[in-house]
């Protein structure tokens, strides 16, 4: 039986891999999406030293990547049925590369139990091992936990964005847009443009749908800060990992 660890250049996907390679050795995967931060790659070469390990990218080629090609071919942004970038950059190629039996770790971490069980129920046949849980980690002790190794955050989070995901994601809101307005303006009007093009609004703004320029600037509240504590259970799995 394979362990893979879905690495996703977050911090929770660092520390749940480096504490499931503490217990064995693991295979560790990255689906790389072209619309990441270019820091990312600096924070995975830190990883793999961290890990002792390479880490597999693999990427839809189809797509190049691409959210944007996705959303051109697929001619959908956002809806009821989630994004089309997750499911095709990165679930699809997952379903790919994995085998029947593999035990799969992903960074869902303790505040995130319910996106376990919504996931367990879609993917029954996944053996998920979700090992920051199993520790009482949050995505806080995650972030201590890889500062106190010695490990740069992703410039994403340092500039107060609670996920590294795309710059510039559908399924962010109100704040998240307009913070993403500020420090990434070329990106917003790329996806301002995308809108347009496909006639597709991702944001709802009082009960109604609304275009990315005509977001109001004081729409929203996202945070500007991270708060980066360390508790008794981020201790005990240092010393797992130790």
């Amino acid at each position: 039986m394979r362990t893979i660890c879905w690495f996703s250049c977050g911090a929770a996907s660092a520390v749940a891999t480096k504490l499931a390679l503490s217990e064995g050795p693991a295979e560790i995967v990255y689906c790389h999406v072209k619309e990441e931060h270019p820091d990312n790659m600096r924070f995975k070469d830190d990883c793999e030293k961290w890990f002792g390990q390479k880490i597999n990218v693999i990427k839809n080629e189809k797509y190049n990547g691409s959210i944007y090609e996705v959303f051109e071919k697929t001619s959908y942004l956002v809806g009821v049925a989630g994004a089309p970038c997750t499911r095709i950059l990165k679930k699809e190629m997952r379903k790919k590369y994995e085998l029947p039996g593999d035990r799969q770790v992903f960074g869902y971490t303790l505040e995130e139990q319910n996106r376990v069980d919504r996931f367990i129920d879609a993917n029954n046949d996944v053996n998920l091992w979700s090992i920051l849980i199993d520790k009482n980690l949050t995505k806080q002790d995650c972030l201590a936990i890889l500062q106190r190794a010695g490990i740069e955050l992703p410039v994403m989070y340092k500039l107060g964005y609670q996920n590294n995901n795309c710059i510039g994601c559908v399924k962010g809101g109100l704040g998240y847009w307009n913070k993403i307005r500020v420090d990434f303006p070329e990106q917003f009007q790329r996806m301002a443009q995308m809108e347009k093009k496909l006639n597709a609004k991702i944001l709802k703004h009082n009960g109604e749908r609304i275009w990315l320029t005509d977001l109001p600037t004081t729409a929203g509240d996202y945070p500007s800060e991270q708060a980066i504590e360390c508790g008794i259970f981020c201790h005990m799995a240092e010393d797992d990992i130790k």
